[in-house]
């Protein structure tokens, strides 16, 4: 059988191709291409948008940790669970810039800050827009994460300079009530479309080894590649198991089909950056290297993500020196 036979009701010109009409059918197609193929077309579709060698280096610090009402399955920082994080006030301006500096000295380009907060309140926004300017001025992009937003809110944000606002989905529309209760997915979309409409840079990507199955990783890919415009940063994140919270304990995804995500995101997301997020320390170097080789080309840097652990900064540019890659 030929890859264009394989790949119906994918046709071969649409790989490559920035479309927005991605069907769940033609997503699950690339899903069940024998894997050198599908790495193979991930791969092509990557160097005709990026270099290959380059990956490009985020740190990201929590500003506010703990105390969200919020009872995601899988958060550490939610007050429904007992996970021994306990909650902190916002950091002080100072502070937050110092980290910047640290994180810029250290190689990082893009500085991402999260509060563990429903949404936040007009008077911590201005902090936080406080922050976002601080860290423009050291000349580094700037991320933030805050939860649900308002249109005036987004446009506040936007009016402090900030790049990027990361607001994940998650995992499919079929799988999300089995995670979250406190909010619904449409109102995950209207963040997005709200921090859209505001000219800021979208960051939005899902978690694997959710409790779902292939079908809820097929129905993610395809609403994210079918957003109005496609996030310019999407996060692919393997759960990082939390002992209090209820994904505790559950079974770990496969790194193939990690990979697998990691390549349709590439494929039906050609331009945008697709970041391998948390989850890193417990990645092999060889599942991380065919990460890159999927069309991986973002990562987090640094000891923690939030109150999780990742790579020691050492073990990530030890990596990308064996693998011929170099930080962007």
């Amino acid at each position: 059988m030929s890859l264009a036979e394989s790949l119906s009701p994918v046709t071969t010109p649409a790989l490559g191709a920035v479309r927005h009409d991605w069907t769940r059918e033609e997503v699950a197609a690339l899903f069940a291409l024998p894997f050198s193929d599908l790495i193979f077309e991930a791969q092509r579709i990557h160097r005709e948008n990026f270099d290959p060698r380059e990956v490009q280096i985020s740190t990201l610090l929590s500003i506010k940790t703990g105390g969200c009402p919020e009872d995601c399955g899988y958060c550490a920082q939610s007050v429904k669970y007992d996970t021994g994080v306990k909650a902190e006030k916002l950091m002080a301006l100072d502070a937050v810039l110092a980290d910047a500096r640290a994180a810029k000295a250290a190689g990082a380009s893009r500085f991402c800050m999260g509060a563990a907060w429903r949404s936040p309140k007009d008077r911590d926004l201005e902090q936080v827009c406080a922050m976002v300017e601080g860290v423009k001025a050291l000349g580094m992009e700037t991320c933030v994460t805050l939860g649900m937003l308002t249109g005036s809110q987004a446009l506040r944000l936007k009016d402090s300079g900030l790049d990027y606002y990361n607001h994940n989905l998650d995992t499919s529309p079929e799988h999300y009530g089995n995670i979250i209760t406190t909010r619904t997915y449409q109102d995950r979309l209207d963040t997005l479309a709200h921090v859209r409409e505001a000219g800021i840079n979208v960051c939005c990507g899902g978690i694997v080894g959710l409790g779902e199955g292939e079908t809820d990783r097929i129905s993610m890919i395809a609403t994210l590649a079918s957003l109005p415009s496609h996030p310019e940063s999407v996060p692919i994140n393997m759960l990082v198991q939390v002992e209090g919270t209820p994904l505790s304990g559950g079974e770990t995804i496969d790194a193939i089909d990690f990979v697998r995500t990691i390549a349709a995101a590439r494929i039906t997301m050609p331009k945008s950056m697709v970041r391998l997020s948390a989850g890193r320390e417990d990645m092999t170097d060889e599942a991380q290297a065919l990460c890159f080789v999927a069309g991986a080309n973002s990562i987090f840097y640094g000891p923690k993500l939030l109150t999780t652990p990742n790579r020691a900064h050492d073990k990530d540019m030890q990596l990308l020196d064996r693998l011929g890659m170099v930080p962007a």
